[in-house]
């Protein structure tokens, strides 16, 4: 695999000192692959962002560029406004914008339904101030009516003045392809980065993809059921099919990776090291 490989990590901002402690050892080591930034991310209200920010400024300590999550729930323009502000006092150069999912309970739509209009509102604030970076569903959004319908979203996200868009993860690699050619179609060349989810839990791994309406393929569902009973084979099987599809992106011309760590070092840094990623 190429050295020259682009990657990005995501975390959540911690709860807990235990958590702050555990995400400066995780962005230490992830540091010396020499990531392009660190994703941070967001979720409605007030305490959740302020852990944002905290999570955006000790990692940016590390010299790596952070890119805080912003999303349109529960979001009004002078909130965001004052948000966006003080990103830009701390250094902050990328943002990814998303639509974000409606918590049950309290809080209150915003003044902003879809990302493109928050992708727009960011423009409109603060110019060419930061890169934007959209969401992609190559599977489909599992609120889309219809496969047509998302990909028409998508195509407004970019046209709206996003720079590039991560994708929700997946593991069928055609997918990907399949996703990137229809975008191209419709006069998108901006890059499209495949989002990779280690497999470490598979409970865990199940749950996530019912919610965000990424599919396990039978096959690897199968595995799992297998490796019940046998965490580190199950640990070795993941990692081998991660890798697998890493080196299938790369090869189909992916224009980097984008690694969803679920603030856990070891199943990222093993598929790296399976890829041959230098560290810087």
């Amino acid at each position: 695999m190429s050295n020259a490989l682009e990657t990005s990590f995501e975390f959540f901002p911690p709860r807990t000192p235990v958590g702050q402690e555990k995400l400066a050892s995780l962005c230490d080591r992830l540091v010396a692959y020499d990531p392009t930034f660190f994703s941070v991310t967001y979720g409605a209200g007030a305490s959740v962002r302020e852990r944002t920010l905290d999570a955006v400024i000790r990692a940016r300590r590390g010299n790596v560029d952070a890119a805080p999550h912003l999303s349109c729930i529960g979001s009004d323009r002078e909130n965001l406004a004052e948000l966006l502000a003080t990103y830009r006092r701390e250094g902050v150069r990328r943002i990814v914008a998303l639509r974000g999912d409606v918590p049950s309970g309290e809080i209150s739509v915003g003044e902003f339904r879809y990302a493109n209009e928050l992708i727009e509102f960011i423009r409109e604030e603060t110019g060419d101030a930061f890169e934007l970076i959209a969401a992609a569903y190559p599977e489909m959004h599992p609120q889309a009516p219809n496969y047509e319908t998302d990909l028409r979203y998508f195509v407004n996200k970019m046209q709206a003045g996003a720079d590039k868009a991560i994708t929700q993860y997946f593991y069928d690699a055609e997918a990907y392809f399949h996703f990137v050619e229809k975008a191209q179609a419709q006069g998108i060349d901006k890059p499209i980065i495949p989002g990779i989810m280690p497999i470490v839990d598979a409970d865990k791994l199940r749950r996530f993809s019912a919610t965000c309406g990424a599919s396990i393929p039978r096959w690897i569902d199968k595995q799992l059921d297998a490796y019940a009973m046998d965490p580190q084979s199950l640990q070795a099987f993941g990692q081998e099919v991660v890798t697998r599809l890493c080196e299938r992106l790369i090869e189909g011309g992916a224009p980097g990776l984008h690694f969803y760590t679920l603030n856990q070092a070891e199943p990222t840094l093993a598929v790296l090291d399976n890829l041959n990623v230098n560290r810087a």
